[in-house]
């Protein structure tokens, strides 16, 4: 586990990249695909509400679950939040 610090209005996958972690996101983080698939183990509540193009997305995803999401859509809404995330396997064409 890795505890990382993000800013009000910055999205998770800001906060991987920030911070080296590798979370695949083909469409350059605009909600155009589901590579940025993430487990949203808490603070979900907090998160901004999903859209109907971001639920399209997760469908297609690998192993969706109820608290699926994608990582260029959860924008946190103030620093306090404490959200922990899963990522799950990725999986990288070509291997």
């Amino acid at each position: 586990a890795q505890t990382h610090v993000a800013a009000s209005g910055e999205s998770v996958l800001d906060v991987a990249l920030n911070n080296g972690i590798q979370l695949q996101h083909n469409c350059g983080g605009v909600c155009g695909c589901s590579t940025c698939h993430i487990y949203v183990d808490q603070g979900m509540d907090d998160l901004p509400e999903i859209s109907d193009k971001e639920e399209d997305f997760i469908d297609r995803a690998i192993r969706p679950r109820l608290n699926s999401r994608l990582a260029c859509q959860c924008v946190l809404p103030n620093a306090q939040l404490e959200l922990v995330v899963t990522i799950p396997h990725q999986h990288f064409l070509g291997h």
